[in-house]
């Protein structure tokens, strides 16, 4: 058995565009993408649309676009699998002429009926190679009369083994090897048929897929054999199953890559974390940049059991790239949510302000987007529920008023002298610091928590500070009244 391990690496990603790139797919190109670049060598993007009744254009621009959004470059195609059918039919012709494949004229309601026939008796239906022996003139005759035909491979009587590079050696008996078809009656190509022909043509070295795929390797090792081409390295992938160790809903995980962006997960922590959904770095690994991860990366580290996906864990993975990625690649997938919210982009160091403020306290770019309200806006509304302690202090209005003017008053509006100026004023007036930073930070944020005061404050600077507290002691006045 020929393998294709000498030349240079080539991998290939291979969806079909019938609907949106999910975690499953994106996580076979992350490790397609790994393998590459750890071996040295070329990705090759190809869109498998020879399904024309499910495939859309739509679907092929998102994939590209979502692979494109988590980091994954590919050095050749798109190449679009329907363009190539006369290659893949020429050689299901050499096949035919080479009598490694053959033409079979038996009627789908025979078929059906011998399928039936097998599951009643609780077999597994395989062709009884019916036309496998028909003579020349037998051949001639019906072709002559027009019948119609597919063409299909003879496979081997002998049991086809590979050597998985996930699941180690694998055999596939006689009994589950079945002569498929190759050309369909009315002359197309099939899956298999195309995509062992576009995986020589392309000179591919590493087939690294999910496991739905395992099924379909002997027919693809038959096909590259009696091709002549040598084959490349098999690999699948075990499943995703979300965190009750049933496949992936919607709700827990099996949604589009795009989700995951407008969620506002990081592109960054996404690669990290799929990258970790049955691949072991070793020493307990998990937060990774993208050159320690081609460092590290080998097939020998991939898992044969199934993954499990935890969302609570991706949420705390984006949460450390929130904390840790330098601000200038932070920004760009910022950007949108900050204009989604109405935030003002244009002074970027006021921007870069905020988000180291907030970004220990965020799990998402949705979340830290959130806290960039009061930095901003004109005016904030004031949840009335929590603040009708502040309503029942009588002299809390005279404080408030002290503290705005001494605020304004700063020739410096830095940390240490706002944090000297509230804990002044509270030492004065006989009361804990907590009576002014508590309803400070209301009248600022309208919010109850936070980041720390005095940090806060001067992030906010004097104008905005003097704008909100003065909005503040309106609100609380118009609410007594009320």
């Amino acid at each position: 058995m020929k393998t294709a391990l000498s030349g240079p690496v080539r991998v290939r990603f291979a969806p079909s565009p019938t609907g949106f790139l999910h975690v499953g797919g994106a996580r076979t190109a992350i490790y397609n993408d790994l393998l590459r670049q750890s071996l040295g060598g070329s990705f090759v993007l190809r869109i498998e649309d020879t399904d024309k009744a499910r495939s859309d254009e739509a679907m092929t621009h998102q994939i590209q676009s979502a692979l494109a959004w988590i980091g994954i470059e590919w050095d050749e195609g798109p190449f679009l699998q329907s363009e190539r059918l006369p290659r893949h039919t020429e050689r299901a012709l050499e096949l035919l002429e080479a009598d490694k494949a053959y033409r079979c004229f038996c009627t789908t309601e025979t078929l059906d009926a011998q399928r039936a026939e097998a599951q009643s008796q609780g077999l597994t239906f395989r062709y009884p190679r019916t036309c496998a022996h028909l003579s020349k003139t037998e051949i001639e005759a019906r072709l002559a009369a027009g019948t119609p035909f597919v063409v299909r491979l003879r496979m081997p009587d002998a049991p086809i083994e590979v050597r998985d590079m996930v699941r180690g050696d694998v055999e596939f008996p006689p009994d589950a090897l079945d002569d498929f078809i190759l050309l369909r009656s009315d002359g197309s190509p099939t899956y298999h048929l195309s995509v062992v022909v576009d995986d020589i043509d392309m000179a591919i070295t590493h087939v690294l897929r999910g496991d739905d795929h395992l099924s379909n390797t002997p027919k693809h090792v038959r096909l590259f054999e009696a091709l002549g081409a040598p084959l490349p390295a098999f690999g699948h992938l075990p499943l995703i199953l979300g965190t009750d160790r049933k496949r992936l809903s919607k709700r827990i995980g099996s949604t589009s890559v795009e989700e995951f962006r407008n969620e506002g997960i990081l592109s960054q922590a996404l690669y990290n974390f799929l990258a970790l959904l049955g691949w072991a770095p070793g020493e307990d690994r998990e937060l990774l940049r993208r050159r320690e991860m081609i460092a590290l990366f080998s097939v020998e580290g991939l898992n044969a059991s199934a993954a499990v996906f935890d969302r609570e864990k991706l949420l705390w993975m984006n949460s450390q790239y929130l904390m840790s990625l330098p601000f200038a690649e932070l920004l760009p997938q910022l950007l949108p949510f900050l204009e989604e919210a109405g935030v003002p982009t244009s002074q970027p160091e006021r921007l870069a302000a905020v988000v180291d403020l907030y970004r220990p306290r965020a799990r998402t770019l949705r979340e830290l987007a959130g806290c960039f309200g009061p930095y901003f806006a004109e005016r904030l509304d004031y949840p009335l529920e929590d603040c009708r302690k502040f309503l029942a202090d009588a002299e809390l209005d005279a404080r408030l008023t002290e503290l705005g003017r001494r605020l304004a008053a700063l020739p410096s509006f830095e940390t240490e002298a706002i944090d000297a100026t509230v804990r002044g004023l509270a030492e004065e007036l006989g009361v804990k610091a907590a009576v002014l930073i508590h309803p400070t930070r209301m009248a600022l944020t309208a919010a109850t928590g936070g980041p720390g005061l005095f940090e806060l404050v001067a992030v906010l600077g004097q104008e905005a500070t003097a704008r909100h507290l003065a909005s503040f002691q309106a609100f609380l006045a118009a609410n007594r009244a009320a």
